[in-house]
């Protein structure tokens, strides 16, 4: 059974940066995708950023330029980037995989506030 666990949150004012990390058990992520969502207070779970087995990247236009996805397979980790960070970027993000879409961690909490 694949298991993730994401960290690396925290609190941070606007401007900032942190570091998340995803890693996964019980998988082996090399020969797949994996994917950072995002779910804000009262809103849907929305993807951030994707990373293919290859390394090709797609970001969602709010993060463009501000978050970089990047991958570890001998770590089996997957990491996301953020960098200045704005007040609507807070919420519970979470990793996953389009090869186990009904597999998600914990999450780990972003807030951006002065």
């Amino acid at each position: 059974q694949v298991q993730l666990v994401e960290s690396g949150g925290g609190l941070v004012q606007p401007g900032g940066s942190l570091r998340l990390s995803c890693v996964v058990s019980g998988s082996i992520i090399r020969s797949i995708a994996m994917t950072w969502y995002r779910q804000a207070p009262g809103k849907q779970r929305e993807l951030v950023a994707r990373i293919s087995s290859l390394g090709f990247t797609v970001y969602a236009d709010s993060v463009k330029g501000r978050f970089t996805i990047s991958r570890d397979n001998a770590k089996e980790t997957v990491y996301l980037q953020m960098n200045s960070l704005k007040p609507e970027d807070t919420g519970v993000y979470y990793c996953n995989s389009p090869a186990w879409p009904d597999s998600w961690g914990q999450g780990t909490q972003v807030t951006v506030s002065s």
